[in-house]
């Protein structure tokens, strides 16, 4: 099945060649939740501090579904 994925901020990085902005379509296993689409993407879990599906916030046990819409953001500080 498809995902579509954006990767924001520092974890853009694991999508070389991806455009700013623009999500990326990713093939998973059916039953793949969020935890296993990072480790696809090569992204160590404690890089990721929220994740959104379709939009609405999720823990990254939650299963993914085809042609869900996938957020992934870093830790980000500020001052």
């Amino acid at each position: 099945m498809l995902v579509k994925v954006k990767l924001f901020a520092t974890l853009r990085k694991y999508l070389p060649g991806a455009t700013l902005g623009t999500a990326v379509d990713f093939e998973v296993q059916e039953g793949s939740s969020l935890l296993d689409l990072f480790a696809l993407l090569n992204i160590p879990a404690e890089e990721v501090k929220l994740t959104y599906v379709n939009g609405i916030y999720c823990d990254p046990e939650t299963i993914l579904n085809n042609a869900d819409e996938v957020g992934i953001f870093p830790p980000v500080g500020g001052g």
